[in-house]
């Protein structure tokens, strides 16, 4: 069925920066203005430690994260923390899938099927 004219659908909406499930799921670890150690994150998501640092290399070059990194004792390690455009973009993110069920839903303006 075609789409009602002026009226766009919410998928052209979604920020591809989150189209991965593991940096989508990321990011909703992050959470508002909580920063996480890297270990902490591969524990949280059940990724590989690569798999980890690719999700957060890909949001660090959006500008959805940042990245602390400190020794702490003989041992490198890094902390990530939601930025506030990462924040809003994600929010955003989460809000378009929210339209796209509701839109699904019958939003669309059109009949449902007997």
């Amino acid at each position: 069925m075609p789409e009602a004219p002026g009226r766009e659908h919410p998928r052209l909406r979604l920020d591809d920066s989150f189209a991965s499930p593991i940096r989508f799921s990321l990011m909703a670890g992050l959470g508002e203005d909580l920063e996480l150690d890297f270990a902490t994150l591969g524990g949280i998501l059940q990724v590989s430690d690569s798999a980890l640092s690719k999700a957060i290399s890909a949001l660090e070059h959006a500008g959805y994260v940042g990245v602390r990194k400190r020794q702490v004792g003989s041992r490198p390690r890094t902390w990530v923390r939601g930025t506030a455009v990462g924040r809003r973009a994600f929010g955003a993110h989460v809000q378009a899938l929210r339209a796209i069920v509701d839109f699904g839903a019958g939003g669309a303006g059109g009949a449902a099927d007997p």
